[in-house]
Parts: C-alpha cells; structure tokens; sequence
C-alpha cells in the first residue's frame, strides 16, 4: 500500500520532525539564582507544552507539535543538571560573576550591564554572559581600570 493511503507518515518525513539537540557550552554552567528558577519556569513550560502536544489526536501533528518542547525538555534538564549557583557577590571592589559594571567606550558610549550565566543573557535587558569577550575582559578589573585596546578600550565607571 502506498504511503499516500496511510495515516502514518513515512520513516523519512518522521525523522524530520526530530530536531536535532540544541548545543551545550563547553563553559562551566554557573547561573545567577534567578537564572536557576528561570531555567526551572522554562523546564516546566517546556513540559506543558509537550503534554499539550500528546494530547492531539492526529499523530502527524502530534509529532510536529512535540518536536521543540521535547528538544527543549533535553536541554533544559541538561542545563538545570549541571547548573552552578552562584552567590551574589559581596564587594563592589572588583567585577565578578553576578556584578553590575558600568563602563565607558572609547567613542564616549556608557554602558551597563549585569554579568550572568550563559542562558539568562540578554544584552538588550542590560545582561552579558560571564563568557563574552567584554565580560572576560572586566572580570578581576576595578573603578578605574581601563582595558582592551585603541577603538575598543573601555574604563570602568563603578561596580554594584
């Protein structure tokens, strides 16, 4: 019996609705507490949304609408598996995981943003994640200290 006379959809068509994993960084996972019960809301949302989808009759669109949540579902257990809490930090002295640095560019732009776990950075809601190139660069620096070079210097203005 040809495929087209069949509720089923053929082998190859079904592997298509199996996303592949979303990547996981190589970095440490450490996450500010907030970002731990972020990744847990998103766990929990993920899970509704495949249950959601287990209940649709039709197996075609049930496998369609499974597809991200359960992609989701891997990686969010993943990630809350490996997740290292990380306290806020006490002195204001110098940047650490979980400051809020104020800087200024060399063409006079003033920033500031937090430094976060790599699931809750939002550059645009004022967060940058512990591994980005200008977190890396302020990390261990103080008020005052001037880092990069040329076009992409930036000097710290205060630490929070």
């Amino acid at each position: 019996m040809s495929v087209a006379f069949t509720k089923e959809e053929s082998a190859e068509t079904a592997s298509e609705t199996l996303l592949p994993d979303r990547p996981i960084s190589p970095h440490p996972n450490l996450v500010t507490e907030a970002g731990f019960k972020a990744l847990q809301t998103q766990l929990a949302e993920a899970r509704a949304a495949y249950e959601a989808a287990q209940a649709i009759e039709d197996v075609n669109e049930k496998r369609r609408q499974s597809a991200v949540p359960l992609r989701d579902l891997r990686y969010l257990t993943e990630r809350l598996r490996t997740a290292q809490v990380m306290p806020d930090p006490v002195a204001t002295e110098i940047v650490a995981f979980g400051s809020t640095v104020s800087f200024s560019r060399a063409d006079g732009r003033v920033q500031t943003y937090r430094i976060v776990g790599e699931d809750e950075a939002d550059p645009k809601a004022g967060s940058i994640s512990f591994v980005s190139p200008v977190a890396r660069s302020l990390m261990g620096k103080a008020v005052g200290d001037v880092v990069g070079s040329g076009a992409q210097e930036i000097e710290i203005l205060s630490i929070a």
